[in-house]
């Protein structure tokens, strides 16, 4: 994409400030044997009590960019075949890969998830059959490999949405609604907004639990880290029930977040449907601009930068609209076509995020306008923090005018000087 802009008249060859390393100090404990704690908790959950010899049994796995994805989705069809079933797996999401069977199997297979790396088929479509309706009328779909198979599996990562707050946000219960209604089901939950997600969801997916033949979960924790912190087992009448609630609260107390309450600026590194359903994550970045909806009040941040999306995001640029300023070489890489279907499939909670923010030719150039109109006209004083994404906190970039916060932190620690590796002079 060619931007033609006297960057010049915009920036004033504005200087770039110094940086400086700060790690957040968080104490963690990884799961250290997967497979082991894999067929420890399907056990425990009494799973295999309702599998019987050749029963054809549906794995899910879904769209994000779950840290070890590939080895608990292969212990589980691994524990499922010594239990003498035959398990294959289906692609359980909305609209994304293009809302086509081949574009979610290339999806799956940029997480690494593959036939050869799971062991078995992979059967993909967007063909859906209605399971039946909840109280209000609202159809439930289920993807139709799952519906036609013996049993399904539901494997998902628990962790708060990124347009509402409830006791079920993402994990397994919407594993049943969204990811196994395929593009019919994502539409269906988003098309009242928030509404749908909050109120028609979980009742949706206790439809699809009590009707779609499911044996079980397999609920994904992660730490702030972004690390598998627990695999937890639950029955199905714990999938959109007081089970997952439970662990949804304990995602939420592990979960990483920005350590300021203000910031004149963040940049953003790359943003990519494996970082956060919507590109990067809301309630990392305090923005959440649905009609109707409040805003969160923590973090403040006035100026937003993004400088690239990621390679595994495919040209999905959904999220760019909660961006302020933007680069040519993210610009170059949208597939607006996959964004727009990924987008406009989520209805008004949707529509918000996918508009292209100010586009500028390098990231020099974003970062310098950003400097220049965020609100703050003394430069040693603008408050910025430079972060690689909103999933991965650990370590982030900021500048002498948050100094003083960092020190008063006792969950930080300063680690020098940096340099603004990878933007363009």
């Amino acid at each position: 994409m060619h931007i033609s802009v006297n960057t010049q008249d915009l920036t004033n060859d504005a200087s770039l400030p110094q940086l400086y390393r700060v790690r957040q100090l968080w104490n963690t404990q990884p799961v250290t044997n997967i497979p082991a704690l894999v067929r420890q908790q399907l056990d425990d959950a009494g799973i295999r009590a309702r599998l019987a010899p050749g029963m054809r049994v549906a794995v899910t796995a879904g769209s994000r960019g779950i840290t070890d994805i590939v080895p608990i989705l292969r212990a589980s069809v691994d524990w499922l075949r010594e239990a003498g079933a035959e398990p294959f797996v289906v692609p359980a999401m909305g609209s994304h890969g293009g809302a086509t069977a081949p574009g979610q199997v290339k999806l799956l297979a940029r997480l690494g998830v593959t036939e050869e790396s799971m062991g078995c088929p992979i059967h993909a479509t967007m063909d859906v059959v209605e399971l039946g309706r909840i109280a209000d009328g609202t159809p439930v779909y289920m993807d139709r490999y799952a519906a036609e198979a013996d049993g399904v599996l539901v494997v998902n990562r628990l962790k708060t949405h990124t347009s509402f707050e409830g006791s079920i946000e993402s994990g397994l219960a919407k594993m049943c609604a969204v990811g196994l209604g395929k593009r019919q089901g994502a539409e269906i939950v988003h098309w009242r907004g928030v509404y749908g997600l909050a109120n028609q969801m979980t009742p949706m997916a206790r439809v699809v639990v009590e009707r779609g033949k499911i044996l079980g979960g397999l609920a994904i924790l992660e730490d702030a880290h972004d690390q598998t912190a627990d695999l937890v087992g639950l029955p199905p009448e714990d999938i959109g029930g007081a089970g997952e609630a439970t662990l949804l609260e304990r995602s939420k107390r592990m979960m990483a977040r920005l350590p300021f309450k203000t910031m004149e600026v963040l940049v953003v590194d790359e943003i990519g449907k494996n970082y956060s359903g919507t590109g990067m994550d809301t309630n990392i970045i305090g923005r959440l601009p649905i009609p109707g909806e409040a805003q969160p009040t923590s973090p403040l941040i006035y100026v937003i930068v993004v400088l690239d999306l990621s390679e595994a995001t495919a040209g999905n640029a959904n999220g760019m609209g909660l961006a302020d300023i933007t680069t040519a070489k993210l610009a170059s890489k949208i597939n607006f076509h996959d964004t727009y279907v990924n987008v406009l499939t989520a209805g008004l909670v949707g529509l918000c995020k996918g508009g292209m923010p100010i586009v500028l030719p390098t990231a020099r150039d974003a970062i310098a306008t950003a400097l220049k109109v965020c609100g703050q006209p003394e430069q040693d004083q603008i408050r910025l923090v430079r972060i690689p994404n909103t999933l991965h906190l650990e370590e982030l970039l900021v500048s002498a005018a948050l100094l003083p916060e960092v020190e008063a932190n006792p969950n930080l620690e300063l680690l020098g000087p940096a340099e603004w590796y990878g933007v363009v002079e």
